[in-house]
């Protein structure tokens, strides 16, 4: 089996790379590279193909890609002093209402 091969993967890990694709095309990112990155989140979820002869074969799906969102952020920000924290809110309080106040008038 040549490298690229897809022969191996079911038609739901087909689907599963094509809405992932959908979705870093609408970023911006180039139909190569977001083909590419499908492809590795759909063998990082399953392991590989499923069918008879993929590597994945037999190996149980834990999605772990799918359960990464939202556990990383707000790390940074949490290392930040409390003070530079405050000050940041203050100077985004204070830009919402300088550009609400230029859209009223």
């Amino acid at each position: 089996m040549p490298r690229g091969d897809k022969s191996k993967y079911t038609d739901k890990q087909e689907r599963k790379a094509e809405h992932i694709e959908e979705g870093y095309r609408k970023r911006g990112v180039s139909k190569k590279e977001a083909e590419a990155r499908a492809w590795a989140t759909v063998n990082k979820d399953d392991g590989g193909g499923k069918k008879p002869g993929g590597s994945g074969r037999g190996k149980k799906t834990g999605n772990p890609a799918a359960h990464k969102g939202g556990r990383l952020g707000g790390k940074a920000a949490a290392e930040r002093p409390a003070a530079a924290r405050s000050a940041s809110a203050k100077k985004a309080a204070a830009t919402r209402k300088r550009n609400a106040a230029k859209r009223a008038a």
